[in-house]
Order: C-alpha cells, then structure tokens, then sequence
C-alpha cells in the first residue's frame, strides 16, 4: 500500500470526510490503480468497475450504508464499494478460494445489503426494502444502481412500473449508463439542467406553483403543469419514459465528477416520491485497454497490467465454446433455414463468426433470457431451425418459457448450453450445476452432454436435424480430443460402450468421461476393471445398454458435473427401483449445497472429484460395501 499515499490511510468510507477534494480526486485514481493491479493477478470484472468509482465514492460521501441501503445490480460493479467498506486488504485475495466474492454477498459484509450475480435485481430487492422500511417506520434511504446492460431486462422495468405505482419516497435508483444500454448525449448543458431543477431553489417554487394551482383551479390544472413539465424535460432529456412511471428523472449526469454528484444527491433529499438519476459513465475509464475495448474487459482472466493482454496458457485444444461456435457456422453455410440466437452472450457462447457471416441471421436479444426462448419459439413456427445459445447460469431465467413456450409446444429449438458444471471463480451464482436436474423433468425434450469436441459437433448436427427439442451441455475451459471435418448423426438415446470390465461399471456423462477412464487407468493397478460408459444422452437413456449394464455388474457408479440430486445418476436409481433390479449403486457429483467460488481444479480437489480422489472413493466404497442397496 506504500504506492497508495492517500488510500493507505482509508479504512472506511467514513474517512472520506476528512478529505479535501484534491485528495478525493486523487483516491478515485488510486482505486482505479489499485483495482487494475489486482484484476490483472487474479481476473474478474474490471471494466464495469473502472467506471463506476467516481460514483461510488460520491455514493458513500451522501448516503451511509450503516442506516441506508445500497443495492448494486449484479455485483461486479462493486468493487469500489467494497474497497470502501472494510475490504481493502481483503480485496487482494478477490474470487480466490476462501477469498471474497466478485460480486456483492450478504453474508461477507454487513454493507453488501443484497446478493448479486444475475443482472436485473436491484430495483425490485430495492423497492422490497423500501416498503419494508416503511412498514418498519424506518425514514433512512435506498439506493438501487443499475447499468451495465440491466436495464435490458424484463425484471428491471416490472420493479419500475410497480415502484411507480407504489409511490415511495427516499427511493433512488441509479441508472449507471455506459453505453452498454442507454447512451444520449452528456455535457455541461446537461449537467446544468440537472443541478438546477434538483435545487432546492428550483424545487420549492415548483411545489408551490403546484399548490396555488390546485387553489385556484383544481387538479385539472396541476395535471395540465405536469403534463407541460414533462414535455419541456422530455424536449433536452431521454427521461421521458421513466417520468411516464412515476419516476422524478434527473440526467444525465456525468458520472466522473464527484462533486457534481455528490450535489445532485444531496439535492434530491428535497424532493418527494420515487426518483432515477441517469448517470453516464465510461466502462473501463482510466485503463486504455479496458477503455478501448469494453467488451473483452468486461470480465477478464489474468492479464499483463501493462500492455493489458490476457496471460493464457499455451494450449493447441479449442475451448468448447470455439468447437460449438466453429461447428454451427459449418452447417449454416449448408442449411439457410439455421439461425442463432443469445441474450447478450454473443462473444461468450462463440458467436461472434456466425454474427459477422450470418447478420441476418444472429440475433443478440440482451439481457432476456426469458423473451429468447419464446423468440426462438416463434422463429421455429416459421420453419426455420432456432439455436439458442445459453450459459447454464442463465438458462435458469428462462425455465417457464423452455416448458411452456418449447417442450409443451414442442417446438424443435436447439439449447446449446455453454459453461455447465462448476465455471471456477465467479462462483455459486454462476456454477451451471443445476440444468440436468431441473430440464430431466420436462417432457418432450432431449438432453445430451458431450465427452469431447467431435462429440459435441456431432451432437449439435443430430440436435438441428432432430426436429426435437434438444439440449446439449458442455463445460467452460479447453475442449478434449481432436475434431474431423465431417459430421454424423448420432442414435438419439444411445450410450457408447469404450471400455468393458467386470462388476464394476462407471457410467459417465460430459467432461467426466474422460476422467472415468483416468479413474480405470488408476483402479487397475489395484487389481480392478471397471466398464467405462459414456452416457452421452442424459435423457432418454439407452435402456438397452442399462439393462445390460444392470444384470453384468453388481457394482454401478454414475459420475456428472451437476448436482447429485435430481440429475443423471437419480435417473439410473429411478430406473433400476422402477424395474426392480438389486444394484449397488453411488453417485458422484456437486452435493446439496451451494458452491463457493475458487479455480475449479480446487473445488473439485475439495468436491472429492478429483481422478484420484474418485478412484479411491470407489476402492473404499468397494472395501466397506458403503452403497445404496437398489431394488
């Protein structure tokens, strides 16, 4: 901290007090230091961050998060914040194991007043707390900042209309704009605007003009200056739309000027009812690589701080998502009738060559899970061949829509579902563990999980020409095995037998094929040979193999990157109760619980998922007949 004159001597946002404005400036450039140099060791989201620190601190020098409640949406714009409040030194060991979480977190800080990690919540926990502080009798504020592409999403405008409705005071929302949603213009005339009409010498002949008025001639009148204040705001302001919800517009602003900030906060603690201040910053600000290129800095692994290029490991293998994206390019250049689909994951899912050769035919629907299910629905109505592209993480939001909208339907849409199993540092709200569990009850859908990069193409070709809906699941990281050009469809339902033994059998799924093999290579020098399935269709099972399976070995282990309840290995157990076989069977996968953050290779050393950890696992289980006995 010895390069840090003025931040070494804050601990907590309270000292900002004690800062002369020369000094404050000076703090927002150390934290932006500062956060660069840790983002470059150990990854994460610095570009949402780098633009929100001017914000941040005029945020903590009007509003005290002991008594008021601050609620950032999605979390990694946070980092600021919780340099702020108590986490200083902390915030070295960020997204490590046992480190603090990259996005806010109840239960690390007293100030993270609301869990974070899917975008979109914080209007809608903000007006909960409102009414709840207002049930309570609590006078004290809550603050929601929104941005970075959030307010793209359903969730954010059914909080506004029902904050509208609602009608609260001391509730302010945030809309951090950096240009990654909303984007007018910003300049003096602009801030002027806003520092007069949040005056209290602006506000208290407003409310008394509205008083006279009423007096005078009645509500009619007052909804005639209303109306009359609304169109002049809207003539200089994009506010309009909020002002139409029952919102009190303020902006845009500049968002790297404190002070101009700080007065436009302290001047709205005049004014009545639900109020949103628009904010324009810069994503990246102060960092030229984040700066110049937003979307890659948007979340980064480790990078060279000062040439800012990412610090990779050197590897010829694709990542899965590079075989996917490579793959559906291939065969839309055969079939015009594929088009592909994500909400706001176009350089994340692998999309950005379909994007460049297809315009026409990739669509990038924003922060909208649930609308691009139901989008990609009617785009199969019409004929066409829809692949939507999810992370597991988001594929949650758009549940209904998958049942309703598709599988109910049955509607032959393509879910390519990227970053399924433990994704490492951003942690539980980001683990993809839960999809197996949760799409195994839908009827009318088909679900398959790849064991390496020709699999996958493969799996993606027989899903497009299945007329089905039908899910396909594969991990985040480094693809396995090599690709062929060519393309084959694959016997929907049907297992792969690689490798036969005796007693014993490990039906795998995913990435965890290749390392039930590594478990056999370990097993056989213990004087065991296990059979080495890969379950390439979670659902349906291939019931021939199982029953084969089932009456050769006495000894079954299921092995998924998914939690062990209501996934793969469930199906197996549900299968031989239902058909009254007398199996030894355990399961291997993600326990009952949510999943801290930290490298996956650590989690899963942890998780006991390891090769080796497995292989001694099944010796043991073997040894004591520690089994659930099926049948």
């Amino acid at each position: 901290m010895n390069e840090y004159k003025i931040l070494s001597k804050i601990n907590n946002y309270k000292d900002l007090h004690n800062l002369s404005q020369d000094d404050i400036k000076q703090l927002a450039e150390e934290i932006r230091s500062y956060i660069i140099d840790i983002t470059s060791k150990k990854g994460g989201h610095i570009g949402p961050s780098l633009g929100v620190v001017e914000l941040t601190i005029a945020l903590l020098l009007s509003f005290d998060p002991e008594k008021d409640k601050i609620v950032w949406d999605i979390g990694h714009q946070a980092y600021s914040y919780k340099i702020l409040t108590d986490r200083k030194e902390r915030f070295k060991t960020l997204r490590e194991y046992k480190g603090i979480s990259g996005f806010t977190k109840i239960k690390e800080s007293k100030y993270d007043h609301f869990g974070a990690g899917h975008s979109s919540t914080s209007i809608s926990a903000a007006l909960g707390m409102r009414v709840g502080k207002d049930l309570k009798k609590d006078d004290n504020y809550v603050v929601a900042i929104i941005g970075d592409g959030a307010m793209t999403a359903g969730q954010a405008f059914e909080g506004l209309n029902n904050a509208g409705w609602l009608d609260p005071s001391k509730f302010v929302i945030i809309l951090n704009d950096n240009q990654m949603s909303i984007s007018p213009n910003v300049g003096a005339i602009y801030t002027y605007f806003n520092r007069i009409i949040t005056n209290k010498v602006f506000q208290k002949p407003r409310r008394a003009l509205k008083v006279a008025a009423n007096k005078l001639f009645g509500e009619s009148a007052v909804s005639v200056l209303k109306k009359l204040e609304e169109y002049a705001k809207g003539l200089f302001t994009p506010g309009i739309i909020f002002e139409e919800l029952g919102f009190k517009y303020i902006g845009p602003i500049d968002g790297h000027s404190i002070f101009s900030l700080r007065e436009t906060f302290e001047n709205i603690k005049n004014m009545q009812g639900p109020i949103l201040i628009h904010v324009i910053t810069k994503k990246g600000k102060g960092y030229k690589p984040a700066e110049e290129n937003p979307v890659s800095y948007h979340g980064m692994s480790p990078f060279d701080k000062i040439t800012g290029a990412p610090v990779k490991k050197k590897t010829n293998q694709p990542t899965w998502s590079k075989v996917f994206g490579e793959a559906l390019v291939e065969l839309a250049r055969q079939d015009k009738k594929i088009v592909a689909i994500t909400p706001a994951m176009r350089e994340g899912s692998g999309l950005v060559k379909f994007s460049q050769e297809f315009p026409d035919r990739f669509f990038d629907v924003g922060i909208a899970e649930q609308h691009a299910a139901t989008f990609a629905g009617g785009l199969a109505v019409e004929g066409l061949k829809p692949v939507l592209a999810y992370y597991s993480t988001f594929l949650q939001r758009g549940y209904d829509q998958v049942i309703h909208d598709l599988a109910l339907q049955e509607l032959p849409v393509v879910l390519a579902i990227d970053r399924a199993g433990l994704v490492g540092e951003d942690g539980p709200t980001h683990h993809g563990v839960f999809d197996i569990a949760f799409l195994r009850c839908i009827p009318n859908i088909i679900i398959s999980a790849p064991k390496d990069a020709q699999e996958l193409r493969d799996l993606l070709y027989t899903g497009i020409t299945s007329g089905k809906l039908f899910a396909i699941r594969y991990p985040r990281g480094t693809a396995y095995g090599e690709i062929k050009k060519e393309f084959k469809k694959i016997e929907i339902g049907s297992w792969e037998l690689l490798e036969e033994g005796r007693d014993i059998a490990i039906l795998a799924t995913g990435k965890y094929v290749y390392r039930a093999l590594k478990v056999k290579d370990i097993l056989k020098t213990k004087g065991l040979n296990p059979t080495i399935i890969n379950a390439r269709f979670i659902k349906p099972m291939d019931t021939k193999m199982l029953d084969y399976i089932l009456k050769t070995h006495e000894y079954i282990f299921t092995m998924e990157d998914g939690v062990i309840n209501g996934g793969f290995g469930s199906s197996v157990i549900e299968y031989i109760s239902d058909n009254k076989y007398k199996n030894n069977i355990k399961r291997f996968g993600i326990p009952d619980r949510f999943i801290e953050h930290g490298k996956i290779d650590i989690l899963e050393e942890k998780l006991g998922l390891t090769s080796e950890k497995l292989a001694l696992e099944i010796e043991k289980s073997l040894e004591d007949r520690s089994f659930k006995i099926v049948g």
